[in-house]
């Protein structure tokens, strides 16, 4: 597909401020930093401020990276591991499953240590101590840090790129093909064709006067990039929400060692084990084990399954989105368009971890947000951005 040598630079309002676009090297700068707390708020402001210069060049919609700023914001409080362990220690506070399982294996536990069972509260607050699964919240951050850093080390490059073309004015054709060619032929994971299709679907919309066939273009495009994302992501987002929280008979073993923690009550528990005595405090220990999985996957899940908008809005991504789509998007003309969303599922999304599920619901929010000016909105407070613009993590974040 040839690109048009005809570009206008768009309209000179812009959604907020005049920041400038990261270029490639900040780009390959940020996404070399080591850490990846850092590494992500950085991600995140760039993705605000690619969106911004985006939107100077195409204004009139949501572009793909306006979305990402707010996803890469959610990503964080995963990679912070901020509400994983709240979470944990919420619902098994209100699962009453966890808290029989829990009264009843200390009390079998303090019958065969041959100690008074009056008061069980000291006991079950270790119990609940010892469930603090601090590693397995460690393996799903370092999976989403991995997704993060991959997409804007490959598809953040690629924006940095395209909009460095614009910097002395509208650019000549032939740099425009060079840059279209120089991606990568073939389907993702490997390959970037619809990374290509989509910088050439968001060159046709500089050129589209019409409000509803330049809407449909910017929409399409988005969508492109979210397929490549989307697939490119998938085994970061697989490792991260089927991870177990905890391997089993580790987790088993920690609550014996918890009840059980010094030689004479050790031996009082094997001898217990021998006679059988031990029956009933077995059955709670893996009662309790086996809800604290439970609950420790749904804690993973509803992180990963959450994405919080400006303006406080918080999306759960497995209901229905209730936004209404704007006027230009309700009824698509473009052929390309239905054909990319032809094979998605209309249907709320059970399991994030399935790729047709997930980008029917993104094809969904990029639609329906598509006229939402907020998010081009600031993803942190002046004072974090100052920070994140000298080179420092801020102290609040």
């Amino acid at each position: 597909m040839s690109v048009d040598n005809t570009l206008s630079s768009g309209s000179e309002s812009t959604p907020t401020g005049g920041r400038a676009a990261p270029t490639p090297a900040d780009v390959r700068r940020i996404a070399a930093l080591p850490d990846p707390v850092t590494r992500n708020l950085q991600i995140t402001q760039s993705y605000h401020e690619l969106a911004v210069s985006m939107a100077r060049l195409l204004p009139g919609g949501a572009n793909w990276c306006a979305v990402a700023t707010w996803a890469s914001r959610q990503a964080g409080y995963s990679i912070r591991r901020e509400d994983l362990r709240r979470a944990l220690e919420r619902l098994l506070r209100q699962s009453r499953e966890a808290r029989e399982a829990t009264e009843a294996l200390e009390a079998e536990g303090a019958i065969i240590r041959e100690e008074p069972t009056e008061s069980l509260a000291g006991a079950v607050s270790a119990l609940h101590d010892a469930l603090n699964p601090a590693a397995a919240f460690e393996r799903t951050a370092d999976a989403v840090a991995r997704g993060n850093h991959k997409v804007f080390a490959e598809i953040g490059l690629e924006f940095a790129r395209f909009l460095a073309l614009f910097n002395d004015g509208p650019p000549h054709a032939g740099a425009l093909e060079a840059f279209c060619n120089s991606l990568r032929p073939g389907d993702p994971p490997d390959g970037q064709r619809y990374v290509r299709d989509a910088f050439i679907h968001y060159l046709a919309a500089l050129t589209e006067r019409d409000d509803k066939a330049r809407a449909e273009l910017m929409l399409l495009a988005n969508l492109e990039i979210g397929f490549h994302e989307q697939t490119r992501l998938q085994p970061e987002i697989r490792e991260a929400m089927d991870a177990p929280i905890y391997e089993p008979g580790a987790l088993r073993r920690r609550l014996m060692d918890e009840l059980f923690p010094n030689p004479t009550s050790q031996w009082r528990l094997a001898a217990a084990r021998l006679t059988g005595r031990a029956d009933p405090l077995l059955a709670a220990r893996d009662r309790l084990a086996k809800e604290t999985q439970r609950l420790g996957r749904l804690a993973i899940t509803d992180q990963l399954m959450t994405l919080e908008l400006p303006g406080g809005r918080v999306l759960h991504l497995s209901d229905p989105l209730r936004a209404e789509v704007p006027a230009p998007l309700r009824a698509l003309a473009n052929p390309d368009l239905h054909a990319l969303l032809a094979p998605l599922r209309d249907a709320p999304v059970a399991d994030w971890s399935d790729l047709p599920s997930r980008m029917s619901y993104i094809a969904a929010l990029f639609r329906a947000y598509h006229a939402d000016a907020g998010l081009f909105g600031p993803p942190f407070t002046p004072a974090q951005t100052a920070a994140l613009k000298a080179g420092q993590r801020p102290s609040d974040l």
